[in-house]
């Protein structure tokens, strides 16, 4: 730090504006804010953030638009709410249905791979640069998808014929396999439109589901760790112009302290919230529980129909390499994150788990390996 902050005495003060998903100091917006703090803390305070919090800018779909505007210098953006403009980042994200999906090995690896294959997709890397983005972190996820619905809903006869909000074409393609209908509802208006009845379930993350308050409404969760539902994660990205005018320096720093973001967005967000599920599931009287046999295998089922696609995807060079980089890297980070040794715990049982475990969880191993792939790009 002190290095930093010497390197930092010639270099006039920086502000860049920057918005957060969530009212200040939630756990869902702490992954940035931490982030934040600490680069301005090694700075020397000479880079400032201008925060508006609750997505105050600009919406989730438009932050793209803002970073190119000039109305955000860095900010969470969302590549699967417009498929056509980003094929290639679609066809990754859309893929995440293959992870591990349990609570605390799934979220870690899950988090990982991903952005080792976007780093290694030219055709990822280039729909960034085209829309004046540089990607800092170019996928992140809030944890696994699940099916959150006013009753509860396990087997196919229950999701038959059942409104589920869902995002993306994987999930829309899942959500009909299971006999859904999938209507298209931006997480911002998932409470009203569960209480008023306008669809029965969604698929969604513990993280949205806390932040969107609409666990009163659909306290019946079904998440199967053998077969996961697509997910709409984001990705941290600064705007090119920004970056481009920022001295050495800053862009080493804000690259550097990345650690803090990857590991607050699983310690201090994920957990916390899928924590805070469980809680309220039970407050709320619902439940937690995987798939029947039927749905679970017409899900698995429709999942490999999906990979097939994708293999034929012209959004990448080669559409099978593509799949098969995804496969391997999933693997390798599998085995990577299972030599940490944590417990394999089930959702239900993940709010007592946490609570008697949280101040023990040490991710420092976990942050550094994701950090290789990321130093890999560090600006020099």
């Amino acid at each position: 730090m002190e290095e930093y902050q010497d390197a930092f005495d010639d270099v006039s003060e920086i502000t860049l504006l920057t918005q957060t998903p969530a009212p200040k100091g939630s756990v869902t917006g702490l992954p940035m804010e931490r982030y934040f703090e600490a680069v301005e803390e090694w700075s020397g305070g000479k880079i400032k953030f201008d925060v508006s919090y609750s997505n105050a800018v600009a919406e989730p779909g438009e932050a793209d638009d803002a970073l190119t505007d000039g109305r955000l210098d860095i900010a969470s953006v969302l590549p699967i709410y417009d498929p056509s403009e980003y094929p290639a980042n679609a066809a990754l994200i859309e893929a995440g249905f293959i992870s591990d999906q349990s609570a605390i090995d799934g979220v870690l690896a899950s988090n990982a791979w991903p952005n080792q294959v976007a780093f290694e997709t030219d055709e990822i890397m280039q729909e960034f640069d085209d829309h004046g983005m540089v990607p800092m972190v170019p996928i992140y996820n809030s944890g696994a998808n699940a099916l959150f619905c006013s009753q509860a809903r396990t087997s196919l006869g229950d999701i038959k014929g059942t409104s589920v909000g869902s995002g993306g074409q994987a999930q829309s393609a899942q959500v009909e396999a299971l006999g859904g209908s999938p209507s298209s509802i931006p997480y911002t208006e998932l409470y009203e439109s569960l209480q008023r009845g306008v669809v029965d379930c969604t698929v969604a993350s513990p993280t949205v589901a806390v932040l969107g308050g609409f666990l009163e409404a659909a306290p019946f969760v079904t998440i199967d760790p053998q077969a996961g539902f697509g997910l709409a994660p984001g990705a941290l990205a600064f705007s090119k112009t920004t970056w481009d005018g920022l001295p050495l320096v800053a862009q080493q720093l804000l690259w550097d302290r990345l650690d803090i973001f990857v590991g607050s967005n699983v310690d201090d967000k994920i957990f916390v919230n899928n924590a805070q599920m469980a809680d309220d599931v039970a407050k709320f009287k619902g439940g937690i529980q995987a798939f029947d046999e039927d749905a679970r295998a017409k899900l698995q089922e429709k999942n490999e129909e999906l990979l097939a696609n994708l293999a034929k995807t012209e959004a990448v060079a080669d559409g099978a390499a593509f799949v098969q980089a995804m496969q391997d890297a999933n693997d390798e980070w599998n085995a990577t994150v299972a030599e940490y040794g944590f417990e394999d715990v089930g959702y239900a049982e993940f709010g007592a788990w946490f609570a008697q475990n949280k101040d023990s969880i040490d991710l420092t191993e976990y942050t550094a390996a994701v950090m290789e792939i990321l130093s890999e790009h560090r600006p020099s």
